[in-house]
């Protein structure tokens, strides 16, 4: 936890109430998301007992399982919800649109939208991801045949679970993780994942503090867990006695309607509060602008759905159960530069983020004192022009001569630092060599070069484009690692 979050929330229990900790939304949200609410049986590895879904608040469909032990409920299940999911994944795939790669000299073509699934916490994420590998690998025909849009549910499902691990992906999104990256409570990060309490703090009732709301929304008895788990005390006093009285109608029709009926409505009543702080969450979120990045991420997952829509549609194989060493490798490096990436990003669209990194050294602040917007190198073989600026800061410099920085208000920028000179007060002078974002000319267009009187952040970190690492083929690699077998 940073310096900044922890002051945040020793702020929040001060205050009874949340504090903003951004001040922009870091994240994409549809227009149309799907919202899902999964319920599973306690005591079974992955056993779905209800989902309740939907695109809209007043469109939930609420999914249950009577015996979460029998198979056949189980898939029967999963092809009723892929008869939700999978047409909702359709309607974004009607229109493509032209991007340019190559520099301008080609086009390539991608859906002009993406779909969204929210879940109420990481736990849901998990139960996606487990929901899927569970049924990608199944036939519809053969021993123990399923429906055939099971196997493409369970293969979308892990789709989205595996962007949901990408930094910076929407594709996917947890809602006590959205709402705890953009406000800091008065609890722990583990009470954060108790979606009631989270917004309890957040947008507490009238006359309630953040801590007030929060104790009241931990009983289960107004305000049931978020999914995938539920209350022992409901398993036990209610689930459980409902369950078997389903079983126990046995195959009288009557019986059986009126037990499914009171199962239903059990499962409806713990699954309605979280569908409806599911909504409120969402517009919280669409109450903050979006920050000016978000947009270039959510083309990441845009190419993501189009690439693999195209691979499901091409016949293409499902994500196997273990990728092999160079895959994963290769995994592994996708990850760690687009985590690299999403920080820098975050840091350049908002300044409370930012000031996260001026806390470390790693950025300050300060004012133009002094420009020479003319200045030309012509040491080298032909003259370019290199304009200096010098900043006064109160803030500590920790950079050291000759070295670049990056300002977030002209990212394609680059300054070197030429001198760092202590000065009266307290204050800074940091001396700045710039180059680039200024054309090919000797002269510098009008706003490319700081005035004097603008102030500035300037920081180590760079938005620049990071080359993907080279990996060598499967077949290059060592028989330990997938590759052919030394047989010398």
């Amino acid at each position: 936890m940073s310096t900044l979050r922890a002051f945040a929330r020793a702020q929040a229990l001060a205050a009874g109430v949340a504090q903003p900790v951004a001040t922009v939304r870091h994240l994409h949200l549809s227009a149309r998301p799907l919202v899902l609410v999964p319920l599973a049986m306690a005591g079974e590895a992955n056993a779905p007992l209800a989902a309740l879904v939907g695109d809209a608040p007043d469109a939930a469909r609420l999914l249950i399982v009577p015996q979460p032990r029998n198979r056949d409920q189980r898939f029967a299940f999963a092809a009723e919800l892929a008869g939700i999911v999978l047409p909702y994944l359709d309607g974004f795939r009607g229109v493509s649109e032209a991007v340019p790669v190559d520099r301008g000299r080609d086009v390539r073509y991608r859906h002009v939208d993406a779909p969204q699934l929210l879940v109420p916490n990481p736990a849901g994420i998990t139960f996606l991801r487990l929901f899927g590998r569970s049924t990608r690998f199944r036939r519809p025909d053969g021993d123990y045949p399923v429906h055939p849009s099971v196997p493409v549910l369970g293969r979308w499902l892990t789709f989205f679970a595996e962007r949901a691990e990408h930094p910076g992906s929407s594709a996917l999104l947890a809602m006590t993780d959205a709402l705890a990256l953009h406000w800091a409570t008065g609890q722990s990060v583990v009470e954060d994942l108790h979606l009631p309490a989270l917004l309890g703090w957040i947008d507490p009732p009238a006359g309630l503090t953040g801590a007030e709301a929060a104790a009241r929304a931990e009983d289960p008895a107004t305000c049931p867990p978020a999914g995938p788990a539920t209350d022992p005390d409901f398993d036990n006093r209610s689930l459980a006695p409902a369950i078997a009285a389903y079983a126990a109608a046995g195959d009288d029709p009557v019986a059986r309607a009126g037990a499914y009926a009171e199962l239903e409505r059990l499962l409806r009543d713990q699954l309605a509060p979280t569908w409806e702080l599911m909504w409120r969450g969402v517009g919280l979120l669409r109450g903050l602008p979006p920050g000016a990045r978000v947009a270039g991420r959510w083309d990441g997952d845009k190419d993501a759905f189009t690439g693999y829509a195209e691979h499901v549609d091409a016949g293409g194989a499902p994500q196997p159960r273990r990728d092999g060493a160079v895959a994963a490798a290769q995994r592994l490096h996708r990850l760690e530069r687009a985590l690299t990436s999403y920080a820098v990003q975050r840091a350049y669209d908002d300044p409370l983020v930012m000031a996260e990194h001026r806390l470390t050294g790693e950025a300050f602040v300060g004012e133009v004192t002094l420009a020479d917007p003319k200045r030309v190198d012509d040491t080298g073989k032909r003259p370019v022009l290199r304009p200096r600026i010098q900043l006064v800061t109160t803030e500590p410099v920790s950079v050291s001569t000759g070295a670049t920085l990056y300002s977030p208000a002209r990212p394609a920028q680059k300054a070197r630092v030429v001198f760092v000179t202590p000065a009266a007060d307290g204050k800074t002078e940091v001396v700045l060599e710039l180059s680039g974002g200024m054309g090919r000319g000797l002269t510098a267009p009008p706003g490319s070069v700081p005035e004097v009187g603008e102030r500035l952040c300037y920081t180590t970190l760079s938005d620049a484009f990071m080359p993907a690492g080279a990996f060598p083929a499967v077949e290059e690699t060592p028989w330990t690692h997938g590759g052919p077998p030394d047989l010398a």
